[in-house]
C-alpha cells in the first residue's frame, strides 16, 4: 500500500467537474494513436490561426497543465497551492523560437519573473531553458570545441551575457535559479556555462542549479568530477535531478549518426542511476543541494527514507522535491502535508505559444509507462470516494 494514495488530500482543491474533465483528458492521452492525431491537428489549427482554437485549448490541456497566460493570471494557482505548502516555479513555456529578438524578449521575461517573485516564499525557484537564450546549434558548436566564426563568437557572447544577467540578478535578489537540461548534443556547452555561473555566484550557497538527466549514461561520472572542481574552486553545487524527456529523439539521432546511444539501456537502468544520484547527493550535502524532479513514488519514498536515516529535518534547505503542475498531486500534496520542501513547475504563456509545450507534455504522458494509468486510477478513486 503506497503512502501516496490519499486522494482526498491530493485533490482537495479540485471540484468534481475539474476532476471529470481531467479524467477524460488523461483517458484520451492514454491512447497513443489518439494523442498523435490530436497533436497533429492541434499544431495545424494553431499554425493556420483557426478561430476558437485558443478557447478550446485553454479549457482542456492548458487548464490542466498551465497556470495562466500571464504571471498575474497564474497567481491564483500560486496562492492556492501555497496555502497547502506547495511552492510554484514559473515556467515561461515558449518553445521552438530561434530569433535573437525572441531570445532577448525571453531573457527580459525571466528577469521580470525574478523581480516579480522577490520576497515571495511561494515562488522558491526561477527556471529557464538554455535554448530560450540561444540556438541549439551554437551550443553544439561550442560544446564540440569547434573553431567559431566571428559572428558565431558574437552570438555565443550574447548567450553568455543572457545567462550572466539572469544569474547575477538572482544572486542579488537571493533567488535560486535552475537551468533546464535539453538534448545531449547541446548539453556540454550548457554544463560548462552553468559551472562558470556557479563559480561566480555560488560562493556562499547554491544560487545557480544545473539539471542532470539520469536516463543518460555518464552523468554520475560527471557529477563526481564536477564535485572535485567545485571543491578546488570553493563553490557550492545545486542540481535538479530528473530522469529525462528526450529518449526517442536521442536514440534515433544516435542511430542515424552512428554514435553510441547516450541513453541508459532500459527503464531499470535509468531507475538505478536515478537512485545512485540520490545517494550521491546524500553523501555530499556539505557541498551539494538537490531538487529531485520526479513523479516516481519509489524514488520519492527512497529520498524520504534516506533523509530519515540521516536524521534530517523534513524541510532541510538542501533538499527539494518537485512535480509538474497537473500531475502527481498524490505525491506533491502528501510531501507538503509532511512539511517537506516541494514545488510544482507552473508553465504559463500565451495559449498559442504554449501549444508546443502542451503537445510535448501529452506525448510524454503517452510514452511514460504507467504514468497516465496512475493518474486515471487516482482520479477514479477520488470520484468514487466523493459519491
Amino acid at each position: 500500500m503506497s503512502i501516496f494514495n490519499d486522494t482526498k488530500l491530493a485533490f482537495a482543491d479540485k471540484t468534481d467537474a475539474q476532476l471529470k474533465k481531467a479524467y477524460w483528458m488523461f483517458k484520451a492521452i492514454e491512447q497513443p494513436a489518439v494523442t498523435n492525431i490530436g497533436v497533429s491537428l492541434l499544431n495545424f489549427t494553431v499554425r493556420n490561426n483557426f478561430p476558437f482554437v485558443d478557447r478550446i485549448v485553454k479549457q482542456t490541456l492548458f487548464e490542466q497543465f498551465c497556470g495562466g497566460e500571464t504571471r498575474e493570471e497564474s497567481m491564483k494557482v500560486v496562492k492556492q497551492m501555497f496555502k497547502r505548502g506547495v511552492g510554484s516555479i514559473f515556467d515561461y513555456s515558449i518553445e521552438g523560437k530561434e530569433e535573437e529578438e525572441v531570445f532577448d524578449a525571453v531573457c527580459k521575461e525571466i528577469k521580470d519573473i525574478v523581480r516579480f517573485s522577490v520576497g515571495n516564499p511561494a515562488i522558491p525557484f526561477i527556471v529557464f531553458k538554455p535554448t530560450a537564450f540561444g540556438r541549439i546549434d551554437i551550443y553544439e558548436a561550442v560544446g564540440k570545441g569547434n573553431e567559431l566564426t566571428t559572428s558565431q563568437k558574437e552570438e555565443w557572447n550574447r548567450v553568455v551575457t543572457r545567462f550572466d544577467e539572469v544569474c547575477k540578478l538572482c544572486f542579488e535578489s537571493d533567488k535560486k535559479v535552475m537551468v533546464d537540461a535539453e538534448e545531449t548534443w547541446m548539453q556540454d556547452a550548457a554544463d560548462q556555462l552553468c559551472e562558470e555561473m556557479m563559480e561566480k555566484y555560488n560562493k556562499e550557497k547554491a544560487i545557480v542549479w544545473n539539471t542532470i538527466q539520469m536516463y543518460r549514461t555518464g552523468r554520475l561520472e560527471y557529477m563526481n568530477a564536477h564535485l572535485e572542481r567545485a571543491r578546488e574552486k570553493g563553490y557550492f553545487i545545486g542540481y535538479k535531478i530528473v530522469r529525462g524527456a528526450y529518449m526517442e529523439k536521442e536514440r534515433k539521432r544516435a542511430e542515424e549518426q552512428n554514435y553510441p546511444d547516450p541513453i541508459q539501456p532500459n527503464k531499470q537502468a535509468t531507475d538505478d542511476n536515478y537512485n545512485a544520484g540520490i545517494d550521491f547527493v546524500m553523501e555530499h550535502l556539505d557541498k551539494v543541494s538537490a531538487f529531485f524532479g520526479t513523479h516516481n513514488e519509489i524514488s520519492s519514498e527512497l529520498i524520504m527514507d534516506k533523509m530519515k536515516a540521516k536524521d534530517l529535518e523534513h524541510n532541510n534547505p538542501h533538499i527539494y522535491f518537485g512535480q509538474l503542475y497537473g500531475m502527481s498531486d498524490n505525491i506533491t500534496y502528501y510531501l507538503a502535508d509532511q512539511h517537506y520542501n516541494v514545488a510544482k513547475y507552473l508553465p504559463y504563456g500565451p495559449v498559442k505559444d504554449v501549444v508546443p509545450y502542451l503537445t510535448r507534455r501529452a506525448q510524454e504522458n503517452t510514452s511514460v509507462a504507467g504514468q497516465t494509468g496512475r493518474e486515471l486510477g487516482l482520479i477514479s478513486k477520488e470520484l468514487k470516494r466523493r459519491k
